[in-house]
């Protein structure tokens, strides 16, 4: 690599540092992003062993089995909650990785500097000796497809029109990274449910088997009684899975926002350092005296 490299994505990005082949921008590896999920799971609940079924139901509701016979379907939430968790963390640091962009300087800063097809070329030399990989920072893919194409530009509106587009499929790539999570989110109140209503079946089923054999007053009592403590117990895995949901989609919330401002930051960044570096006069004059030299 070379020495004078100021950002490197081969050796920042998370992905790669854990040997697994980095997501395009803030995109997530979602094999990375599973084994991540699966560990946070498995610690969880490694955590929560040593307390398992001594009485106290916030921990209890947790775990499978149990005199309560409590299901399976907690832990399927809470896999699915921690794998929405890693894709937004990971998300987190990718984020930050592509804020560093913003603080290198490729155009120089002279006032009286002039963007033109023979100084574009200026710039994407710097880009390229202080960034080892410019196509995977989304400032820097948008600046290296607008300069690259400069030549064949004879109006600031064409550079613009270039520049909007790229963010519009920047923006459209940001909301697809976005997909599975909000799929997680959607399936994860549903798993709750499920829980419920197979909590509410094997309750309900045992009070009908009572009554079918025709039992007597304090039978009936005694069954009723395990039947409204079954239906708390099988309400507890709604109640897991909609505080997850929520939580998931406040921190998918406020990661958006932040990666929303980061997209804004870039059309700025492009604004005072591309389009306003171009002149009206001058950048097909110069391109027109490139061709006759």
């Amino acid at each position: 690599m070379r020495k004078d490299i100021e950002l490197s994505w081969n050796k920042s990005d998370i992905e790669r540092k854990f040997g697994f082949s980095g997501k395009k921008y803030t995109g997530v590896n979602t094999f990375f992003s599973f084994l991540m999920g699966l560990s946070m799971t498995l610690v969880f609940y490694c955590a929560l062993i040593p307390f398992a079924h001594k009485g106290q139901w916030m921990i209890d509701m947790f775990l499978p089995g149990g005199s309560a016979n409590r299901g399976t379907i907690p832990i399927y939430t809470m896999f699915l909650s921690f794998w929405c968790i890693a894709i937004l963390v990971v998300k987190c640091f990718k984020i930050s990785l592509q804020k560093k962009a913003l603080s290198l300087k490729i155009v120089p800063e002279d006032p009286s500097f002039i963007l033109a097809p023979n100084t574009a070329l200026q710039i994407l030399n710097e880009m390229y000796n202080k960034v080892d990989d410019p196509r995977q920072f989304i400032l820097f893919n948008r600046i290296s497809r607008c300069l690259s194409n400069l030549k064949n530009l004879g109006r600031i509106s064409d550079v613009v029109e270039g520049l909007v587009a790229q963010a519009e499929n920047d923006e459209n790539y940001l909301e697809s990274t976005y997909t599975v999570i909000k799929g997680f989110i959607w399936a994860i109140p549903v798993l709750g449910f499920i829980g419920t209503v197979l909590g509410l079946s094997q309750a309900v089923g045992g009070f009908g088997e009572v009554v079918a054999k025709g039992a007597g007053i304090e039978q009936l009592k005694e069954s009723l009684g395990g039947v409204t403590g079954g239906l708390a117990i099988a309400f507890e895995t709604t109640l897991i899975a909609l505080v997850a949901a929520l939580i998931i989609q406040l921190f998918m919330t406020m990661l958006r926002k932040k990666e929303e401002d980061f997209f804004d930051e870039c059309s700025d960044y492009c604004h005072r350092n591309i389009i306003a570096k171009l002149k009206t006069i001058g950048v097909r004059d110069e391109f027109d005296r490139d061709l006759q030299e």
